[in-house]
């Protein structure tokens, strides 16, 4: 039978910030504890994947002059998507004996879940503008904030996917697995090894709907190709953000006031 615990007193408001961050860099230790590679880890495993894809792709498409710089824009995009929503998936669950200590509110746990995706994406920022750069095609400061405006749509969507899973998961526990599948299948569904063009347009309709896609091709427009996608296509994308976060907060609003029955 379930039952409900009580919870000690909520901090003041004003140390929940602090307990944020401190959240998030105890994660990052954590993670990267007794490594020697440490936080090299998390760069190493998206540029491994592109040195191998990129020798097996860039001869099947050969006829695409910026081809490697796509593959490295896809690759990064794609990485922290999986980063992210895997880490928001397992949030509540992972940090369970903090909700039964302090009283807080537990999507603050599912932002702060998605912080060393963050971090790892900041990197690979500097790194792609650095490829960029000494392949002849620097952005500008405009076509770097358009950049960043994208990843932020993003996350956004991730963190709606987050509330949404991170309080089911705690009920369904092979949740986890099922995700694994559908990003085993998204990698594919997702332009990131191949150019968008060589599938018939009918089908781009049903791969915009996956989040990866519209952020990987609009990046690549911005910064490979030089053109901003229209402003339908940005109203497409703002609308995906919106529905995103108000199934997540709709979601995880009804469902939060019964996590600390199943931690």
């Amino acid at each position: 039978m379930l039952t409900t615990r009580a919870y000690p007193a909520r901090p003041p408001h004003s140390n929940l910030r602090g307990f944020f961050w401190t959240v998030v860099r105890t994660d990052f230790k954590l993670r990267y504890h007794g490594s020697i590679a440490g936080f090299a880890w998390a760069l190493l495993r998206p540029l491994s994947m592109f040195v191998v894809l990129q020798t097996v792709f860039s001869v099947m498409f050969k006829s695409e002059a910026a081809y490697r710089l796509n593959l490295l824009i896809g690759l990064f995009i794609w990485d922290f998507f999986v980063e992210a929503t895997k880490s928001g998936l397992s949030s509540l669950l992972g940090k369970a004996h903090l909700l039964t200590k302090i009283r807080l509110p537990a999507r603050a746990l599912v932002v702060a879940s998605s912080a060393n995706a963050v971090f790892t994406a900041a990197i690979f920022l500097v790194m792609i503008v650095v490829s960029l750069t000494i392949a002849g095609r620097p952005p500008s400061l405009g076509q770097t904030v358009l950049f960043v405006i994208y990843l932020a749509a993003l996350w956004a969507i991730i963190l709606g996917f987050s509330l949404v899973t991170s309080v089911l998961f705690l009920r369904y526990r092979d949740l986890n697995q099922f995700w694994d599948l559908i990003l085993q299948v998204g990698f594919f569904a997702a332009p990131i090894v191949y150019p968008l063009g060589v599938l018939p347009l009918r089908y781009h309709v049903f791969l915009y709907l996956w989040p990866p896609t519209p952020i990987v091709q609009f990046s690549r427009s911005v910064l490979v190709d030089g053109v901003v996608p229209s402003l339908r296509a940005h109203l497409l994308l703002g609308a995906e953000v919106g529905i995103a976060l108000a199934i997540g907060f709709f979601v995880f609003r009804r469902y939060a006031n019964r996590v600390a029955e199943y931690v």
